[in-house]
């Protein structure tokens, strides 16, 4: 009987050694995470998700009233106007097709945010404001400039991928 108590009394000091070692482990991931906020250790706030939807549901969580240019079954795209700018929204049937029209789009230059079948695109600091309502990714098209474009650096007279 005694030694039934002491092997009893020694499985539960291992068992709870196990417990406090599992918590001080939980606990640390919770100051480590609570610490850093994002993936690369920095204070920087977290990114919101990824929004989702139609032309006309990412444009309302943008704030835009969209101003549709085409309506199409593999591409619906808009202007939009907003307090930080103007800006084009377009919504995509494929991943295949948005990929597509973001590489040929990249010769103009800008700045795209970048989501599930959609993409924003404005000047840099429309993009950064649209990043705070729609989440995404923000991709930087090549320069324009380098080409002999004749346009003078005005990025609004682009017609290709922006629509008027």
């Amino acid at each position: 009987m005694v030694e039934r108590l002491e092997w009893r009394r020694g499985r539960a000091r291992r068992a709870s050694a196990h417990v406090r070692t599992g918590l001080a482990l939980i606990a640390m991931c919770g100051v480590l995470t609570a610490c850093g906020g994002g993936a690369d250790g920095d204070d920087k706030p977290a990114e919101p998700p990824t929004a989702r939807g139609t032309l006309e549901q990412l444009a309302s969580k943008a704030h835009c009233e969209p101003n549709v240019q085409t309506d199409a079954e593999e591409l619906r795209q808009a202007n939009c106007t907003t307090d930080e700018g103007r800006w084009v929204l377009a919504t995509f049937a494929t991943d295949r097709g948005q990929r597509e029209w973001i590489n040929e789009a990249n010769d103009y230059g800008g700045s795209y945010l970048v989501g599930r079948r959609w993409v924003a695109v404005g000047d840099a600091d429309v993009v950064a404001a649209l990043r705070g309502r729609l989440g995404g990714t923000v991709e930087a098209g090549s320069s324009h400039h380098s080409g002999n474009s004749g346009g003078g650096g005005n990025e609004t007279g682009h017609s290709g991928h922006h629509g008027s």
